[in-house]
């Protein structure tokens, strides 16, 4: 069943990942990045414009999944997806949000766990759309660059890649989000130093 529905939206190309990618966001189990694998292999010379349309697809979907999450809460993830996916999800989001929108970007997890998931949570909308912008970007355009710039044979290196790219950006959030904390922290400080001055 799903097989035939990755042909039928193959068959429409570029507009294809376009669906795929809304969908993937939404309600769709299987992750556009196959789709986008397979049309970037068939014609690598379109790989960023596949890369873009699925990107852009993905940030319309995503409100529309975090609406479905706030409207419907966990009983529509519970008939849509794994458990187990459900329960990863959960813990992560109740550790630090933001690293588990990244990191959901990246995980073989469907995206759509995370954009549900917010909802449910009352997560913020604004931030859930900024680091998907960031997540996803990076997600959709490792497979376009490397199919644009090496063609056919970057079948066998987008999944190396992507894990060293994901490897990469994780300390890179965790040291921006620390950087906010203390950055907060110190506000605070003075705010608190400020007003006991002046009593």
């Amino acid at each position: 069943m799903v097989q035939n529905v990755l042909d039928f939206l193959m068959e429409y190309g570029i507009w294809g990942v376009v669906i795929h990618s809304f969908a993937d966001a939404i309600i769709f189990p299987v992750p556009v990045f196959f789709l986008q694998v397979s049309l970037s292999l068939i014609d690598p010379s379109s790989a960023l414009w596949i890369a873009t349309a699925g990107y852009i697809a993905c940030l319309l979907g995503t409100p529309v999944g975090y609406y479905l999450g706030k409207l419907l809460g966990h009983s529509v993830l519970y008939k849509l997806l794994k458990k187990e996916w459900i329960d990863s999800a959960t813990e992560m989001f109740q550790k630090r949000g933001e690293v588990a929108i990244f990191v959901g970007s990246f995980t073989p997890i469907p995206f759509k766990v995370f954009t549900i998931l917010s909802g449910c949570l009352n997560y913020p909308l604004w931030k859930l759309i900024g680091y998907a912008a960031i997540g996803r970007a990076v997600k959709f355009y490792v497979v376009g660059f490397l199919f644009y710039y090496y063609g056919r044979m970057a079948e066998n290196m987008v999944g190396h890649v992507s894990l060293y790219v994901f490897l990469l950006m994780i300390p890179i959030l965790l040291i921006g989000l620390l950087v906010r904390k203390i950055r907060a922290k110190r506000q605070l400080l003075h705010t608190v130093n400020k007003q006991a001055g002046n009593d």
